[in-house]
């Protein structure tokens, strides 16, 4: 079992940047590869980022947003800048057991944070 705890969410303008963390439970964190998804209302979960070793972003956030992760302290960032409006949504990390793949499928998961909303304001 692995538990994921996302933080760094709010409320910013356009054109402003945030960054996301999400803290995972398991000492075996490395074996993980982890994702970035996110639910606007009315809409369904749709793929941000993703990273094992390589990174994988959606079209829609390529070259505004970085994905990353530190080993050491259990924990995947999503750095976001140029926000705009259309980026609001609730943002949740997940975890693939998988070691093989880096997925954009959120059913290929199988752990979820709890989500934290981003709010972009024009």
């Amino acid at each position: 079992q692995v538990q994921l705890v996302e933080s760094g969410g709010g409320l910013v303008q356009a054109g402003g940047s945030l960054r996301l963390s999400c803290a995972a439970s398991r000492r075996t964190f490395v074996r993980y590869s982890m994702g970035w998804f996110r639910q606007a209302p009315g809409k369904e979960r749709e793929f941000v980022a993703a990273i094992r070793s390589a990174t994988y972003y959606a079209d829609s956030v390529k070259g505004r947003f970085t994905i990353s992760r530190d080993n050491a302290k259990n924990t995947v960032y999503l750095q976001m800048n140029s926000l705009k409006p259309e980026d609001t949504a609730i943002y949740y990390c997940a975890a693939d057991s998988d070691i093989w793949r880096i997925s954009s499928y959120t059913y290929e998961y199988d752990y979820w944070g709890q989500g934290t909303q981003v709010t972009v304001s024009s």
